[in-house]
């Protein structure tokens, strides 16, 4: 699927192909992508944590690139920093929170039981996905209006909370 965005100049639309495919095309091996909001929000990392904001001149070399593995159709494993930082769903009592783990991504494709929390469901909706944990069914990947504000996961959507995402293969 090929859509248009603005290009760096405004008489030229730059052209992206997004990855929101069928995982039926996708091997089994880990695949690097641009991700961002329907904001235009990238993710980036401050203190430790993945925080979706607008960067712009030469902070655009701190974007994250998310790391994904295909270990069922629809069901995928998102890590950062070649696949050794993965986002995890954690739910202590009734709170829920996503929160980044040292593991290599290729180990955990390999015991899909130890692999629940960090197992998303992919679901697309034409050009944006959406990404509900396993773990916590109902919650979804999700960042914030406010840009500069870290990604977690809700339960809840409403206009100041996104779940929808593009990517671009990098």
């Amino acid at each position: 699927m090929h859509f248009r965005f603005p290009g760096p100049d405004s008489d030229s639309p730059a052209e992206f192909e997004t990855a929101s495919f069928s995982f039926k095309k996708m091997t089994a091996k880990q695949q690097t992508y641009r991700i961002w909001d329907i904001y235009q929000k990238t993710f980036y990392l401050r203190n430790n944590q993945l925080v979706a904001g607008h960067l712009q001149g030469s902070n655009t070399n701190l974007e994250e690139k998310i790391d994904m593995v295909s270990i069922e159709p629809h069901s995928v494993l998102l890590g950062i920093h070649d696949g050794n930082l993965c986002l995890a769903c954690v739910k202590s009592g009734d709170t829920v929170r996503l929160q980044l783990e040292a593991v290599n991504i290729t180990d955990l494709s390999k015991d899909r039981n130890e692999s629940k929390r960090f197992t998303f469901i992919k679901s697309e909706n034409g050009p944006t996905c959406s990404f509900e944990s396993v773990a916590c069914p109902g919650w979804f990947l999700c960042t914030q209006a406010e840009s500069d504000r870290p990604v977690s996961l809700s339960n809840i959507q409403t206009e100041s909370i996104i779940t929808k995402f593009y990517f671009h293969t990098e």
